[in-house]
């Protein structure tokens, strides 16, 4: 379908691509990764056409067809939402407004005229191709892709210069859904996106009739989708032919490879130098001589890139505080007439690991900046624990920096006294290398100032770390070092992030914001996916038996019923027996399942009792590490019975569902 053949790009003294060859095939889903500045914006340019290249060629078929999502700057006004969408179908548009032109001028026309009937043939032309575009159905899969993204249909009417910048990018996403590219070129599309349409844009792409193409740093996604790997480096491109994980392990069993192929390449060089060095003089060796000189001069030398420094940072440990460390009771919050909360309650512990989602607009970015102390309430108390020190990361924070100042400057005037080694370790960690830690703010990218803005942040002391968002502009690497460095963090951890694998190592509750309130899942991201899958099965089980049972009524409406069971009574034997077993089929794991927990939980709640008693004795604390061993034992309980409740209530919410 397409073929880069041998091209080549250089900006100035450095080379982009050094004669890159590789074929994209028609249902290809291809992950593009690298390190930032590899190329992997500038390659999408040289597709799309919009990038000359020093040398070599995109070659495509004519057929072939490409759209692009950039990572921003997209912005439309002036139309609804619905109608912008639909431009997506310009050319089927098109043929409506003449279909439309055309029946006005046949209602001016006289039908013994010569040309009412030539109008009438090339209506029923025109007609015919919107039958074959199936343009009846374009609305409704309008509707679908624009509801799937997350609007609602309220929104539908509205005009798109009232959505934001995030929304924005999903007008310009939908409309590239909508025209079915052959190729679809897709950077970062997952920075505007919540749990919700993350999980339904990826059902649709996985069935995605052409190709995809995937610029993200956000490996889950990568792995759901891709199964080729295109990586970048150095001017090279390099096929693996999985997705984002099989790379990684592959990469580096290429690399093994090719330093044990540069190692013997090396001792065959040096024996042929030895000989050449050896018999130069011998007359009687000069032919072998030049040959094996020839022959050196021919070796194409096997050169092994360098390979990426691995930074590694810890945060400090946090301060001593008090159990509860950040309390919010009967909060309310309104923007105008927009109510964001009501009533909302919510304790935060010592220790706690917390992940907040939702939909996109539902207040996750205001509840972290309510935590922070940094948004104000109309109604309720916000109670900060005892000795709590909060550190709060937004999204915009990078507005803030002094753009006359350079990042190590910015970064060691954040560091506590003594600490200006530490300071330069973590730019290091966030990209800047070199002479990049002297580069002043007004000239460093949305990306770079983003990163430094983190860094800063992250320099100074604290023991509640509220994160909004912290990722979006981290590469794999970056991320994984900030991961690690959180996961050893010892303090209370408040998290929001769409970004599932960076998320799930790190969250030990999820807490979910929807317009119903604030609920808790005793678990990570997976966990809650998974609870909210189980939920929406039991949601859609009820309303199918809700809907037979209604038919079922219907049907039987005006007969006598002597059953005293609510199954329709027009059902044969056979058909009882079969809708019993099949019930109770279902319900024999679930009430299985039940009594699973409830044993579980006697357990674990005996266990904690005891350990709870043994903390009321002041010995209990003078035991050194038995005493933290069981301390952790504790939490880990605490968490776990939590755990379990969950699950028990949730097996009981479907079989009431089955028994009702």
């Amino acid at each position: 379908m397409i073929t880069l053949r041998d091209i080549k790009l250089r900006f100035g003294a450095r080379p982009i691509f050094g004669g890159m060859t590789s074929t994209i095939t028609a249902r290809d889903r291809i992950g593009l990764v690298g390190s930032n500045g590899q190329g992997k914006s500038t390659l999408i340019r040289v597709l799309m056409g919009e990038q000359e290249l020093d040398g070599g060629a995109v070659e495509k078929a004519s057929y072939v067809t490409l759209g692009h999502l950039p990572q921003d700057g997209l912005a439309v006004k002036g139309r609804s939402l619905r109608d912008e969408a639909m431009t997506a179908f310009e050319n089927v548009l098109d043929i409506q407004r003449k279909v439309d032109a055309a029946s006005a001028r046949l209602q001016e026309l006289d039908p013994a005229n010569n040309e009412y009937a030539e109008t009438l043939e090339v209506i029923g032309a025109l007609e015919h191709h919107l039958q074959d575009a199936e343009a009846h159905k374009l609305p409704s899969r309008v509707e679908r892709v624009l509801l799937g993204l997350g609007f609602e249909m309220a929104d539908l009417d509205r005009d798109c210069g009232e959505f934001s910048g995030g929304w924005q990018m999903r007008i310009a996403m939908a409309k590239l859904l909508l025209r079915e590219p052959s190729l679809l070129l897709l950077d970062e599309p997952t920075n505007h996106l919540d749990l919700d349409s993350l999980t339904w844009i990826e059902q649709y792409l996985k069935s995605y009739e052409g190709a995809l193409m995937i610029v993200s740093h956000d490996r889950a996604f990568l792995d759901s989708l891709t199964t080729r790997t295109w990586a970048l480096s150095q001017g090279r491109l390099e096929n693996y032919n999985g997705n984002y994980s099989f790379f990684e392990k592959e990469s580096v069993l290429r690399r093994d490879a090719l330093k044990r192929s540069a190692e013997n390449q090396q001792k065959q060089i040096a024996e042929t130098e030895r000989f050449i060095e050896r018999f130069r003089a011998k007359n009687t060796k000069a032919a072998q001589v030049q040959s094996r000189i020839k022959a050196l001069e021919k070796i194409e030398r096997i050169e092994i890139e360098d390979e990426e420094a691995t930074v590694a940072f810890s945060l400090p440990p946090a301060p001593h505080c008090g159990q509860v460390v950040l309390e919010l009771q009967g909060v309310e919050k309104r923007y105008g007439d927009l109510e964001i909360y009501r009533n909302l309650d919510l304790k935060l512990e010592r220790g706690d690991r917390i992940a907040i989602v939702g939909r996109n607009g539902a207040g996750k970015s205001t509840l972290a900046r309510i935590l922070a102390g940094v948004e104000p309430i109309q109604a309720g108390v916000r109670e900060v624990g005892y000795q709590v020190q909060v550190a709060y990361f937004a999204q915009h924070q990078a507005e803030e920096l002094d753009p006359t100042s350079d990042a190590l400057s910015i970064a060691e005037a954040a560091a506590p006294q003594g600490q200006g080694r530490r300071a330069r370790t973590l730019l290091g960690a966030f990209l800047f290398t070199g002479d990049d830690v002297f580069k002043k703010v007004k000239v460093l990218s949305g990306g770079e100032k983003n990163r430094l803005a983190l860094a800063k942040m992250l320099l100074q002391p604290f023991n509640c770390l509220i994160l909004d968002e912290p990722t979006n502009h981290l590469d794999m690497r970056s991320k994984e070092v900030l991961q690690q460095a959180l996961r050893e963090f010892d303090g209370t951890l408040i998290i929001v992030s769409h970004d599932r694998s960076f998320l799930d190592p790190l969250a030990e509750k999820t807490l979910e914001i929807s317009r119903d309130g604030a609920r808790m899942f005793a678990g990570n991201i997976s966990y809650y996916l998974e609870k909210i899958a189980a939920e929406r099965e039991a949601e859609q089980a009820a309303a199918a038996q809700n809907k037979y049972a209604a038919g079922a009524k219907s049907s039987s409406q005006g007969q006598p019923s002597n059953s005293p069971t609510s199954e329709p009574s027009n059902l044969s034997p056979k058909e009882r027996r079969q809708l019993v077993a099949e019930r109770n089929r279902q319900l024999a794991p679930l009430k299985k399942k039940c009594d699973k927990l409830e044993a579980d939980i006697a357990t674990m709640e005996a266990e904690y009792g005891e350990l709870e008693t043994a903390m009321m004795d002041p010995a209990f604390f003078k035991q050194g590490a038995e005493t933290k061993e069981k301390m952790d034992r504790y939490e880990s309980l605490k968490r776990n019975i939590e755990r379990a409740y969950a699950d028990w209530e949730s097996a009981q919410e479907q079989i009431a569902g089955l028994e009702g």
